[in-house]
């Protein structure tokens, strides 16, 4: 387990978190698999010019907020996913990404992954909520008049 921590990486948890205890340097840092799904989840909620050092860094999906969900989104959500990954996790081979309503909550799409690590060739897949709209808590108007 340790010399594939070591194939996958090492880097800062995210947010950034600080324990003198536990920690070398008082930095948390995370490994392998936890390294890879965080790194996928930071390309996924980054834009695109957020990051001085690398501006095309991240997947452009803001845009996307308050879009009702149809076909044409979820296709352009899949493509922007694959292109982000494709240019910004070389540690990972996607195998398929798909883009699902979620059936239990409106506005919400699933995104998922699944993907191989190039080290390891090892299979696994990360499952990403993009909420297409900010309040969720809808109520049916006739809802409150039956009460």
């Amino acid at each position: 387990m340790i010399a594939e921590n070591n194939f996958l990486g090492r880097g800062w948890s995210f947010p950034p978190t600080f324990n003198q205890v536990a920690a070398p340097a008082g930095i948390e840092m995370t490994a392998g698999l936890a390294d890879i799904e965080r790194s996928l989840h930071i390309l996924l909620t980054t834009q695109p010019g957020e990051r001085l050092m690398i501006p095309d860094f991240g997947c452009d999906m803001q845009d996307s907020m308050f879009e009702p969900i149809s076909t044409a989104l979820q296709t352009r959500v899949k493509d922007r996913v694959e292109t982000a990954i494709l240019l910004y996790e070389p540690r990972i081979d996607p195998i398929d990404v798909t883009v699902e309503e979620s059936p239990e909550q409106q506005g919400l799409l699933l995104i998922t992954v699944n993907y191989v690590v190039r080290s390891t060739n090892t299979r696994y897949n990360f499952v990403y909520p993009f909420y297409t709209n900010e309040g969720t808590e809808i109520r049916n108007p006739t809802d409150a008049l039956s009460q």
